[in-house]
């Protein structure tokens, strides 16, 4: 039986490309390496993460970098995850407007689930209330979005603002980004949604252990470098 020849494509910020994790995998390594381990696919997996990257810039450079990723003989995916950045306050105001986010939010999520399947995962909590509130705000705007353009949407935010463990590691780290177990956290939270099993036309698997597995070997062999 030949596997399904499934490429995805993450798309966003430093949260993407997992910035922080000391075992380079972030959430985005951690959550192909339980699909592939749940089915019979063949999983090509592209971070697509840049450091600093506002939903403005995502929606210059995201439809030509997934296009050349993405050929139309396979089953083409793009998960989209932003809004961090956008609500990060520079020279006395955001670095994208609320109301300019969701109009980039919306036109990438438009244009993308006419070629792709497509599913937006929401911005996470950081270190800083303040930061926090706009987050919240910009998270629970995307749901709308998505929901009005029937696009899958996993919320992140109120998962992690009351998990102290993760945000002390956030913190400790540089007050935005966690180390591997909090990306770890948020694996687990995004595998265990029904959106995300649905969007790999996978039955609901336990996949808690199967990231955890992953985390702690990744571990051990970095340690033993």
């Amino acid at each position: 039986m030949t596997a399904q020849d499934i490429r995805i494509c993450f798309i966003g910020d430093s949260f993407v490309n997992g910035t922080g994790d000391e075992t380079y995998l972030g959430w985005t390594g951690l959550l192909c390496a339980a699909a592939a381990k749940a089915g019979d696919i063949s999983l090509t997996s592209y971070n697509l993460g840049i450091r600093r990257n506002t939903s403005t810039d995502i929606l210059h450079r995201w439809e030509q970098e997934c296009s050349l990723r993405l050929p139309e003989f396979c089953e083409g995916h793009i998960v989209l995850s932003c809004g961090i950045n956008d609500m990060v306050v520079e020279g006395g105001h955001t670095r994208v407007p609320p109301v300019v986010s969701c109009k980039n939010v919306q036109q990438i999520l438009q244009l993308a689930s006419l070629k792709y399947k497509t599913i937006m995962v929401g911005p996470a909590p950081v270190w800083d209330d303040e930061l926090n509130g706009r987050i919240k705000y910009i998270s629970s705007a995307y749901a709308k979005i998505a929901e009005e353009n029937g696009i899958p949407f996993i919320e992140i935010f109120s998962h992690l603002i009351a998990d102290q463990e993760y945000l002390q590691q956030s913190k400790s780290n540089d007050g935005y980004h966690p180390a591997s177990q909090g990306y770890a956290k948020l694996a687990n939270i995004i595998a265990a949604s029904t959106l995300w099993c649905f969007y790999y036309s996978l039955c609901c698997i336990s996949t808690e252990s199967l990231l955890l597995n992953r985390l702690q070997s990744s571990l051990h062999n970095h340690l033993s470098q």
